[in-house]
């Protein structure tokens, strides 16, 4: 977190702070709509930042995002390395987009060299907020906090119906064995509806997970991957 995010977090600052921080939050967005407004619809991969190329999950979130790519649909990531060094390379090995919404951390987070186009963004709820607006899929590659804050983020938007419900791939069952075994623990306690575990699908079959984003947002939500939008000239916009 920047010095900024951290004060804002320690409770309240006087009122000149706040603003500050507010207009700053506000920048940061539309910094952020600007550069993806154009993207098209998106598929976003979560997943470590540290496995690198020759790891089994690196390569399958290669293939696989490579094959959602020549569906139509742009991969979003969260624009380091690791998983999404892989999401982004398959997709341009693919010929198709790809593109990013990186954080800006202390020990800064580099982009990784295989996106079309980023935006750099100081706030990770500002950044997570972008990751989700742009979606009509989300793949769940291993990974850590970050990742799972992202994977719980998602389930609970479209839990909650703060938006559609779009399909979410987990990949690894092995990996995420004690997540799933949690999840059916939250069930049996009542915590979550039995409705609720079909919010998600687990799997290791790259084509399994292709054909249940096919189902799920192109065909129950009648889907044309394409750009929706034009820029605007006169507001120096590039698509």
């Amino acid at each position: 977190m920047s010095k900024t995010e951290i004060q804002f977090l320690e409770g309240p600052q006087s009122r000149w702070k706040e603003l500050k921080f507010t207009v700053s939050v506000v920048y940061e967005f539309i910094k952020g709509l600007r550069a993806l407004h154009f993207v098209g619809p998106c598929v976003t991969v979560f997943g470590s930042a540290r496995f690198a190329e020759g790891h089994p999950d690196y390569e399958t979130a290669r293939d696989l995002s490579g094959k959602i790519a020549q569906l139509g649909f742009t991969i979003m990531t969260g624009g380091g390395p690791g998983i999404m060094e892989a999401a982004n390379r398959g997709a341009r090995e693919a010929g198709g987009r790809s593109v990013g919404c990186n954080i800006e951390l202390p020990h800064e987070q580099k982009p990784n060299p295989y996106m079309d186009k980023w935006v750099s963004i100081k706030y990770f709820f500002v950044r997570k907020t972008l990751l989700s607006k742009y979606s009509y899929a989300f793949v769940v590659f291993p990974g850590g906090f970050g990742t799972l804050d992202e994977y719980f983020e998602a389930i609970t938007l479209i839990q909650t119906k703060k938006i559609s419900e779009f399909p979410v791939v987990i990949m690894d069952k092995e990996f995420y064995q004690h997540i799933i075994a949690h999840i059916d623990l939250m069930k049996t306690e009542g915590t979550i509806s039995a409705a609720d575990m079909k919010l998600f699908f687990f799997t290791d079959s790259v084509d399994d997970a292709l054909n249940y984003i096919q189902t799920n947002a192109i065909k129950k939500f009648n889907l044309r991957p394409e750009k929706p939008f034009k820029p605007f000239k006169w507001l120096l916009e590039r698509g």
